[in-house]
């Protein structure tokens, strides 16, 4: 059975401090694991079954231990997006949440492609949903190698486009983050603010259930509302 690489001869060991050449001579163990990099499938699933890999993702592992970060997460989002469109495409809706700790992995990716770029190629993308959008300057964030969409961008798209029983969860969880990076009374804003889109009452229904005092239509309507024509 396939094993792990295993430390060279002189590595460091646990009873002496490391020197200036131990750098040399550590190994570097990969933090991510996928079929073909460098063990099939099933010698990855073998060695998750001895307890010398944890299962991260669908096709993924890591050493035991290993933190589950964003940047780790869209590392794992990057390898199942083909190398050819990988700069042409924004991880984004549940895919994104996922990548923020925020929801639990989807079964298909869903990729955001600017409606200013072509499509017609990316259209056969196995494993993928593409979602042609307009995204500006600061609904992006590059994390592990990958283009995502930033939370509030991903926050709204959930909203707007996601079933409320996968929605509430995830939106729940992205106004948690410890960031603080995406806030309920912008996130209403932004619903509203949005122009022309058939969505929006159910967005801001999937928002009273978390906080009914900050969306319209609840015991306190949100201050100054922003007029949909005025709207970024």
């Amino acid at each position: 059975m396939a094993t792990p690489p295993v430390p060279p001869a002189g590595a460091l060991r646990p009873d002496r401090q490391a020197t200036s050449g131990d750098a040399a001579v550590m190994p570097r163990f990969p933090e991510l694991y996928a079929p073909g990099m460098p063990f099939a499938g099933p010698e990855l699933q073998s060695l998750a079954a001895d307890g010398l890999l944890a299962r991260f993702h669908q096709q993924g592992y890591t050493l035991p231990g290993v933190t589950a970060s964003p940047q780790l997460r869209a590392r794992a989002a990057a390898g199942a997006v083909p190398a050819p469109i990988r700069q042409r495409v924004v991880a984004g809706r549940m895919t994104a949440a996922w990548i923020y700790g925020c929801a639990a992995e989807p079964d298909r990716l869903a990729l955001l492609v600017d409606a200013k770029r072509r499509v017609s190629s990316l259209r056969n993308t196995r494993g993928c949903t593409l979602h042609e959008v307009r995204l500006g300057p600061l609904d992006v964030v590059s994390l592990g190698g990958l283009m995502v969409s930033s939370p509030l961008r991903t926050a709204l798209d959930i909203a707007l486009h996601v079933e409320p029983e996968r929605a509430v969860p995830a939106l729940a969880g992205l106004l948690a983050r410890p960031q603080k990076d995406v806030k309920l009374r912008l996130l209403v804003r932004a619903i509203e603010a949005t122009p022309r889109v058939p969505h929006k009452r159910a967005a801001l229904e999937k928002l009273a259930r978390l906080a009914p005092a900050f969306v319209p239509g609840g015991p306190v309507d949100v201050e100054n509302p922003v007029d949909p024509a005025d709207g970024a």
